[in-house]
């Protein structure tokens, strides 16, 4: 019964690595898209929303 409580205290550090692994990867695709932000184009694509 030790095997399996190691294994699966085993399964639960990688699982929780793999998503924190994720989340940091997720943010930094997020800050990347909002640096790469245009403001003339931002501005210009709302002008077009309220023309409508």
């Amino acid at each position: 019964m030790q095997f399996f409580a190691s294994a699966v205290t085993t399964l639960q550090t990688l699982v929780v690595a793999l998503g924190a692994g994720l989340a940091v990867w997720g943010v930094v695709n997020l800050l990347e898209g909002y640096g790469s932000d245009n403001a003339a184009a931002k501005s210009q694509g709302i002008k077009q929303f309220m023309a409508n």
